[in-house]
């Protein structure tokens, strides 16, 4: 199994084992069997190249349901846009 802190950035890095328990702990989120807040003090900085009203709306109800903040950066909040 990979270590807590692995960051997800390719399937084939993670074992089956790894991603089944990742399933799991996703199916007893979405059912209700896993209680507390796992994002408690976790906060999201969700920046798009394209706007996506649904992906943006999706990660924030979900960071909100999870105990955390999501917070939204455009090219205009931030120096992003600026050669």
């Amino acid at each position: 199994m990979a270590p807590r802190d692995k960051d997800f950035l390719d399937i084939s890095d993670h074992s089956g084992d790894h991603l089944r328990h990742l399933f799991d702990v996703a199916r007893e989120l979405k059912d209700g069997t896993r209680g507390g807040r796992p994002l408690e003090a976790k906060t999201l900085a969700m920046i798009f190249r394209k706007s996506s009203t649904r992906t943006r709306v999706s990660f924030e109800a979900g960071m909100t349901q999870l105990g955390g903040h999501a917070l939204f950066l455009s090219d205009r909040d931030s120096q992003m846009g600026r050669g």
